[in-house]
C-alpha cells in the first residue's frame, strides 16, 4: 500500500494526525490531534457529567429507575448555550478528522511526487 493511502487510512480509522506522524509532519499532526482531542474531551466530559447528575437523582429517589424517564432526562439535559457548545465541540472533532484524512493524503502524494522527481 502506498504511503498517501496508508496515511489517510490511519487518520481515518485511528485518530486525526496519525497519518501526519507517519509522513513525519509532526507539527500539523500535533495540531490536528490536539484539536480533535479537545473536542472529544469536551464531549466526553459533558456526557459523564450528565450521567452523574442523572445517577444522583436516581439514588436520591428524585426520579424512578425507569428507561423512559432516564431517556427523557438525557434528551432534555442539554439546552441553550450548553447545547451549542456540544454542537461546536462535535463540529471541531469532525472537521479536524476530515482535515486529517484529506491533508495526510495530500501531503503523502506531494512527498511521493518529490521522490519520483528526484529519481
Amino acid at each position: 500500500m502506498k504511503k498517501p493511502m496508508k496515511a489517510a487510512l490511519l487518520s481515518a480509522f485511528i485518530f486525526p494526525g496519525v497519518g501526519h506522524f507517519l509522513l513525519k509532519k509532526y507539527i500539523p499532526g500535533v495540531i490536528l490531534a490536539g484539536t480533535a482531542f479537545a473536542g472529544l474531551y469536551f464531549l466526553i466530559a459533558k456526557s459523564v457529567e450528565t450521567a452523574l447528575q442523572i445517577t444522583e437523582k436516581i439514588q436520591s429517589g428524585e426520579i424512578q429507575f425507569d428507561a423512559a424517564t432516564i431517556s427523557e432526562l438525557v434528551s432534555g439535559q442539554t439546552a441553550g448555550a450548553e447545547s451549542q457548545l456540544l454542537d461546536i465541540a462535535l463540529a471541531v472533532l469532525l472537521v479536524s478528522w476530515l482535515i486529517g484524512i484529506v491533508d495526510s493524503y495530500r501531503v503523502g502524494r506531494a512527498q511521493d511526487k518529490n521522490v519520483d522527481a528526484s529519481d
